[in-house]
């Protein structure tokens, strides 16, 4: 069977398994109108991480004109503008709604993503002898802040259609929606990347069509540019089906009134300024901690993703050849049981709170990373698993955190500014590990020493399972009550307990 064959699959399962899960007993047509508002949704969500990712195939497509050096600073800038956007973002999407918010980012994402696609033709063609860092600089950075504006805005809409106990399994989705996000950039890029070569052919329409637009007879250069442009145009779709399908809310829909329970619940009335969104951020040591949880996520989660094929390419796996082949497909796979997981376990088994299971997970990282640390030069196969199921367990906790508890915690009408926050903070530590690992792995020190790679993962691991244990035992007020009120089961009438 196909990668793309498993994927749909794991989408039929993912809405088979939104359309079972009901507590609330909503009616069909709710859950149905639900699906046409999340999907697409979530679709445009995805395919922004393929104009994130998509760097990270380029990279390895360059060859020397983009050291890891390089590539580590220009990644850094770019989660760096990403990581502090919400400050402006976040309280701008909790004011216009998060259907306008995914439409500036599908929009100003693509812009930036045909602007990197020209610089990287005009280099690649010798029509300019501007090195790619600078430019690449500037507009990774903007197509970071454009992208930080899908999160906050998929987290909006999701906070007025789900309640808190349904929650953790739209946590799964959202987890899942980045898995096939992360697909569509690994898999799918690079196999544009492949197909736009000089000397490779075409043996189906698509690569036919790949080939007429981007390598016409006679062209002397692969075309690595057609892995920003493909992005782009398909972000282009996806945001004319936004403006038509997305409502913000059920009332938008012609559906009465939803309570989700969340820390909004009694002052849906009450109207917030800019520096009170902020304020609700920054002095919650509750939004903090799970600012910090998020922080670690995003040094794991972008420190196998970003640079395991990279180390691939450096330092050959024999035996984990199937893994690196399939890189993309399998990161898809393992997130969407990870986001699963997560989301499961946190409704099912500990109430919808989400620092069990995040702690969990945490711990779980520190475990694997130790193990890619004990074997990186010996069993390639073994380290490629390990990375995986970091992969799995990271996002497991970043969908519990940014998906999650930031609209469980900061409530409907504070959403996308706790929720820009968190993923704020993810993409701070993703800045912090871009650097590091970049400057720890490059020629300039010590000469490729790939060693400290893991180890520099580990102490992070660690301190993201203390900081989720803090918040063990947090729930929102109204979650509170909602569960002791239709939730807690009494003993059968002359039942004895002893």
């Amino acid at each position: 069977m196909s990668s793309l064959g498993i994927v749909a699959i794991c989408l039929i399962t993912v809405i088979g398994v939104y359309f079972y899960n009901n507590p609330l007993k909503h009616g069909p047509w709710f859950l149905s109108r639900r699906f046409i508002n999340w999907f697409p949704l979530g679709m445009t969500y995805s395919f922004l991480y393929m104009g994130r990712y998509n760097l990270t195939v380029a990279k390895n497509a360059f060859g020397t004109l983009m050291s890891n050096e390089d590539f580590g600073l220009i990644f850094a800038a770019g989660t760096g503008v990403y990581a502090f956007s919400f400050l402006v973002n976040g309280p701008l999407v909790d004011r216009i709604g998060g259907k306008k918010g995914i439409i500036i980012a599908a929009l100003g994402a693509s812009l930036a993503n045909i602007a990197l696609g020209v610089i990287t033709w005009l280099v690649l063609t010798g029509r300019t002898s501007i090195p790619l860092f600078w430019p690449f600089v500037v507009i990774y950075s903007l197509n970071m802040y454009f992208q930080s504006y899908g999160a906050v805005s998929i987290i909006k809409v999701k906070a007025n259609w789900f309640h808190v106990r349904e929650r953790g399994v739209f946590g799964a989705i959202f987890g899942t929606l980045i898995s096939f996000g992360v697909y569509f950039a690994f898999e799918w890029g690079q196999s544009i990347v492949n197909l736009t070569k000089v000397a490779a052919g075409a043996d189906n329409p698509v690569s036919t069509l790949l080939r007429w637009i981007f390598v016409p007879s006679g062209a002397t250069h692969d075309a690595t540019w057609a892995v920003f442009f493909v992005p782009a145009a398909i972000l282009l779709v996806w945001l004319v089906l936004d403006l038509w399908l997305i409502k913000e809310t059920p009332e938008d829909a012609g559906f009465p009134h939803l309570d989700t329970h969340d820390a909004s619940s009694g002052h849906m009335h009450e109207t917030y300024t800019t520096m009170d969104l902020l304020k609700k951020v920054f002095l919650s040591p509750l939004m903090l901690l799970l600012g910090g949880v998020e922080l670690t996520a995003g040094v794991l989660r972008n420190g196998i993703m970003q640079w395991y094929t990279i180390f691939a390419k450096q330092v050959p796996q024999l035996g984990a050849e199937g893994i690196i082949a399939h890189w993309g497909l399998l990161l898809c796979l393992f997130g969407i049981v990870g986001g699963f997981a997560g989301g499961l376990v946190s409704d099912k088994f500990f109430q919808s709170r989400r620092g069990p299971p995040a702690a969990i997970f945490s711990m779980f990282m520190l475990m694997m990373a130790a193990v890619m640390a004990m074997n990186l030069f010996k069993f390639p196969y073994l380290v490629g698993i390990a990375a995986l199921l970091i992969v799995a367990a990271v996002t497991g906790v970043h969908s519990l955190m940014s998906g999650t508890a930031a609209a469980d915690f900061g409530g409907r009408k504070a959403t996308a500014t706790c929720s820009g926050l968190i993923d704020g903070c993810v993409y701070l530590g993703s800045s912090v590990q871009s650097v590091c690992v970049g400057f720890l792995t490059g020629t300039s020190w010590q000469g490729h020493n790939w060693q400290w790679w893991p180890i520099f993962l580990m102490p992070f691991a660690l301190a993201g399972g203390i900081i989720a244990y803090r918040i063990w035992n947090e729930l929102p007020a109204a979650t509170r009550k909602y569960i002791s009120e239709h939730e807690t089961k009494q003993a059968p009438a002359g039942h004895s307990n002893s």
